[in-house]
This record gives C-alpha cells, structure tokens and sequence, in this order.
C-alpha cells in the first residue's frame, strides 16, 4: 500500500508542478531584447510563447512577424511563416515577408485616387500602380511597441504615426496593431487606427506561409479552402474589373478543399495574368466579426492553419514571383516556397465605389482582427 500510495503521491505532485509552471508561464510578459538598427533607429524584436510552446517573434522594423513556430503532429516545432534571423535581409530590400502593409495593402489604380474631390497621386512602384503603401510603406517603417501585461492578452502593442503627405497619402494617420498569442495556438493581430483627415486605409500582415517547417519544399501540395463563392478578376496589371465573379466551375473554386498545384497550371485567363493565383476573394459572409475566411493544411506535418477575420476579403497569393535571387533583386526563397492570405478590403476600393468603402474620416476608428489559429489536422 505504502508504494501505491508513494506512486499516486508523487504522481500528484508531478501533476501540480507541470500545472504551476503552465500557470507561471501564462502570466510571463513577452521578452525583448534589441535587433540592429535601421539608419539612426534602434530595432527591437519581442518573443511571445505560450505553454505548448508555440512562439511569435514580431520586429518593430514593419510590425513584422519574423518566425511562427508551431508543432507538427509529432510535437516538432519549426517556423511555419519565411522570415530571417537577422535583420539585415528587411532591410536591404526582401519584399513585405511577414510585415505590416500600408496605408494601403495591395494595388491602387494609376497610383492615384480622388476623396472628396480632390485627387491624390501616390508613388507607382508596381508598374502603374502604387503597391502597398508605397516606395516606403508601414513595411519599411520602425513602429514603437509596448508590452501588454497578462491581464491585457499577453502580446505587444505596436504604434506608428504616419505624418500627413506621407507617401502622397491625405492625414496624419496613428496606428496600432496588436499581436497577441494564446494557449489555445490562436495568434490574433488586432488593428486599430485613427485620422486627422479623410484618408484612405488598407492595413494588412504580409506572411509567408510553409507549414512544412521546411523553406525548402514548396507549398504545391497544401491543401486549401477559402470560404469564399466569389472572387475579383483583374487586368492585366492585377488591377480588380470590378465584377465579383463566381468561382464555381473555375481552377478559384476553394470551397472544397484542393491542393495549391492541382489546378495552378490550368490554361486560364485569370491564372495567366497572375501568373498563378494573386487574386482577392470575396469572403462568404453573414454578419459582422470574426468569421472563416481559410484553411491551409500541410498533409505530411499535420500542421494546419485556420484564418479567421473581421476583413471582408483575403488575397491568395501562391508565389508566383518568388524567385531565389538576392534580397533587393527579388525572393531569397524559390519559387512557391510559401503563400500568402492577406486579410484585407479590396484592391483599389479608392477607385471602385462599389467595392466595400476604405474611407477613414476623422472622429472614425479603424478597428479590423485577424486570427491565425494552428491546428492539427485529423
């Protein structure tokens, strides 16, 4: 008996010290530590875990999520998001991996839109367009960040104030964007901001994703879902026609599941101009807050990922222009090797009044979330 009981005993014991060091590690605040420095600004990089051990590393450079790591269905961790262990990469020129995009994520028209009559002209940096935010957006921008106590969520506040005429764009915009990770594996990114005059905003996280853990492999065989029975067709500068077109009967058609590479390579005029899949797709949707917008599964890890968001679009993009070159002159990752669902309002919505409004007026407040949930697939 005296065994039994020791046994049981100890067993206990070992029990509550696995809950206690659960505990102290739910209320641990975030750690910081420095991260280089861009021109005369210092950078910081601030690493949030939780008890599963899943961890978020996110640099002031951008607001960006450099590493996301998150067990396989063996209990492996590694990155699911492409990033860099140096700073050096971001700045030298990598495109958006893991930033924060703005003001405005994706295409604007002619790098120009008009608000209440007046017409702005913004940087064009995507061929004729102006792509997010700009020659230099939110993503090349050092953001100041404050730790989040326990009973706030347990994440990192991040804040940049964009100065009126910055990058052609109208106001002086303050923004906030929030990461927060949980131990129930959920990453939330919440964004608030604010104006001094009317402007326009698109704010969304640029993350590649390779749920292999693998940079290497490319993502041809994830399969994925978008929740989504309509998508924008583009022109041959990825600009949106303004149609919401239905997916069913087309290689777009997600809403059961396919593989990324199954239909990738279809003789299709979307995919053409794209060069694969670039597109915004109209999430399904019956109110407003956090609905399913995505689901990516990486079969062979069991590693899966569930994006939710408030946003009423998500833009698939499958890399298409990764390419391997040096950073400045392209991808340092080959091609496909990750994708992107940017959650966000349309393309162009400054210029397509039928699109969902992208206004911000002073006495508004921008408030949008997104979640990134890590599962195992069954």
């Amino acid at each position: 008996m005296w065994q039994i009981s020791r046994s049981l005993l100890l067993t206990v014991l070992a029990l509550g010290a696995m809950h206690a060091s659960a505990a102290a590690r739910q209320t641990q605040p975030p750690a910081r530590s420095p991260w280089g420095r861009a021109g005369e600004e210092a950078v910081e990089i601030y690493t949030l875990t939780n008890v599963h051990g899943v961890e978020a590393r996110i640099a002031t450079y951008g607001a960006t999520l450099v590493s996301l790591k998150a067990p396989d269905r063996d209990g492996h961790l590694a990155s699911i998001v492409l990033g860099f262990d140096t700073l050096e990469p971001y700045l030298t020129g990598v495109p958006y991996y893991g930033a924060i995009v703005g003001r405005y994520g994706n295409r604007i028209a002619k790098a120009r839109f008009t608000l209440d009559g007046k017409t702005y002209q913004l940087a064009a940096n995507n061929g004729p367009n102006s792509l997010h935010g700009g020659l230099r957006g939110f993503d090349k921008r050092v953001w100041k960040a404050e730790m989040l106590p326990a009973s706030k969520g347990n994440g990192v506040r991040l804040t940049y104030v964009s100065a009126a005429g910055e990058e052609g764009y109208p106001g002086e915009l303050t923004a906030h964007v929030v990461y927060r990770l949980d131990d129930q594996d959920n990453l939330e990114i919440d964004y608030q901001a604010t104006t001094t005059a009317p402007t326009t905003l698109n704010l969304t996280n640029h993350s590649y994703f390779n749920l292999t853990g693998d940079p290497r492999v490319p993502v041809l065989d994830h399969v994925l879902t978008i929740h989504a029975d309509r998508f924008t067709p583009v022109d041959a500068t990825l600009i949106p026609i303004g149609e919401l077109r239905p997916v069913a009967g087309t290689p777009f058609d997600f809403t059961t599941p396919h593989t990324v590479g199954a239909r990738i390579g279809a003789a299709d005029e979307q995919l053409r101009l794209g060069g694969g899949y670039d597109h915004n797709w109209v999430i399904n949707r019956t109110g407003p807050g956090l609905t399913l917008a995505a689901v990516v599964t990486d079969p062979k890890s069991g590693r899966s990922l569930e994006v939710r968001t408030t946003q009423p679009g998500v833009q698939f993009y499958s890399g298409n222009f990764m390419d391997g070159k040096p950073a400045g002159k392209g991808s340092v990752y080959s091609h496909r090797t990750g994708l992107c669902l940017e959650t966000q309002h349309f393309p162009d919505s400054p210029n397509q009044p039928a699109f969902p409004s992208t206004i911000l007026r002073p006495g508004q407040v921008f408030a949008q979330k997104t979640v990134f949930a890590m599962r195992i697939a069954k």
